[in-house]
């Protein structure tokens, strides 16, 4: 069974930084697409950034030069470099990716800025 497993999310100060990883693992032929979304509470679920095989990361504006997204397809894991981080990216964040032709999530992981 495929599955998305994510870490690295916690509290911290505005200003700083967090990583997040999402590793996914079973039986893997294909990922065609990793990405990360957040919503925050009373708000839909929104994109933050996400990265097509050979493509070019797309981002949200309200992350531009402040989050970057990076895969390892080696380890089949995506990263989201945080900086900067603002009170108002505070927000479960949660893993997709498109992995043999099918969409799944992970669990998603809390992320808190205090101001």
């Amino acid at each position: 069974q495929v599955q998305l497993v994510e870490s690295g999310g916690g509290l911290v100060q505005a200003g700083g930084s967090l990583r997040l990883s999402c590793a996914a693992s079973g039986t893997i032929c294909s990922i065609n697409y990793m990405g990360w979304y957040r919503q925050a509470p009373g708000k839909q679920r929104e994109l933050v950034a996400g990265i097509i095989n050979g493509g070019i990361p797309n981002y949200a504006d309200s992350v531009k030069c402040r989050f970057t997204i990076s895969r390892d397809n080696v380890k089949n894991t995506v990263y989201l470099q945080m900086n900067r981080l603002k009170p108002e990216d505070t927000a479960v964040y949660y893993c997709k990716s498109v992995m043999n032709d099918e969409s799944y999530w992970g669990q998603g992981t809390q992320v808190t800025v205090s101001s």
